[in-house]
């Protein structure tokens, strides 16, 4: 049996890498959810469970084993897809639940690829899955401020004075968020599409932002990743990218530098200048409480209660 290695002494300088980002390169998963599987003692090197985190390895001298199956990321194939999330869809490998998860919509892929980030599970739009943990990894760190842009319908009116809050900064649960920019680009009888743009990565950034300014979401979609848009990707299918193609279109080299521009998608909507609309009948203002029983956790009390009202005027 192989003798773990413990330091770079023992081996030739710089081929010691982290176990963590080894699991990710042989597109096992994302290193987050690596270290997750290092905790729980799901790894061995050399048939030695280790649940020390930093821990690392020799490539080249030491075995690594995920859940008693050997890895190794000299002979894994990279794949890169961008897939239109549809609906009613988890975006995890495996569902305690049993409901149906993005992996269902791809299970022809015969490599092991995780999605990178999330999509909730009534969200839809542009997803990313790879099996390449360090692009996976460069494209979920702050530090790229890669640009997302989502389309997002709220119940009620959006004016220009509720424009102004959802633009600026807030703190929510301590986390300072601030939107890149938003536009209001279509105005229906009783909601209203706006178009946001967030560089800066926060989790259900969106969700948060609505929710603090009293303002409740009835449909949100991720149209574009950077250059990479949904458009042309039928809900539920996916296409196929090269390593290249996806680090240029979200603003990174081969190596994992910033390059001086990123491509942004630039949509054909137009903008509705909130200053000279027409007066309009609307029900309520977008921050109404009176949308409060649309929201996920008042939704199933709201339909209690319609169907009692229903069964009583019946």
């Amino acid at each position: 049996m192989k003798k773990m290695h413990q330091n770079s002494k023992e081996c030739l300088s710089g081929s010691m890498v982290r176990l963590q980002k080894y699991i990710a390169d042989c597109g096992i998963s994302s290193r987050r959810k690596a270290e997750e599987m290092i905790v729980q003692g799901r790894v061995k090197i050399n048939e030695e469970i280790v649940t020390k985190l930093g821990t690392k390895i020799d490539p080249q001298n030491d075995l690594v084993f995920v859940d008693n199956q050997i890895i190794d990321r000299e002979h894994v194939e990279k794949v890169y897809l961008i897939l239109h999330k549809p609906r009613g869809y988890v975006t995890t490998v495996n569902d305690p639940e049993g409901r149906q998860t993005v992996m269902d919509l791809c299970s022809e892929i015969n490599e092991r690829i995780y999605p990178v980030g999330r999509l909730d599970y009534l969200s839809e739009g542009l997803l990313i899955l790879t099996n390449d943990g360090e692009v996976a990894n460069m494209m979920m760190h702050p530090k790229f401020n890669i640009t997302k842009i989502y389309e997002v319908k709220v119940f009620g009116d959006v004016d220009e004075s509720l424009l102004k809050k959802l633009r600026s900064r807030c703190v929510v649960d301590g986390v300072s968020i601030k939107p890149q920019y938003i536009r209001v680009i279509k105005q229906l009888k009783k909601k209203t599409w706006l178009e946001f743009r967030l560089s800066e990565g926060k989790n259900r950034e969106i969700r948060k932002i609505c929710a603090h300014n009293g303002i409740t979401i009835d449909k949100l979609k991720r149209i574009a990743i950077g250059d990479l848009s949904v458009f042309g990707i039928a809900p539920g299918n996916y296409i196929r990218v090269s390593r290249k193609q996806l680090l240029e279109s979200v603003g990174m080299g081969g190596d994992g530098s910033k390059t001086e521009a990123e491509s942004k998608f630039v949509s054909n909507k137009k903008t509705i200048n909130l200053k000279k609309k027409r007066p309009r009948e609307i029900s309520k203002k977008a921050d109404d409480k009176v949308f409060y029983k649309f929201r996920k956790e008042f939704y199933h009390d709201s339909i209690k209660s319609f169907k009692k009202i229903k069964n009583q005027e019946e």
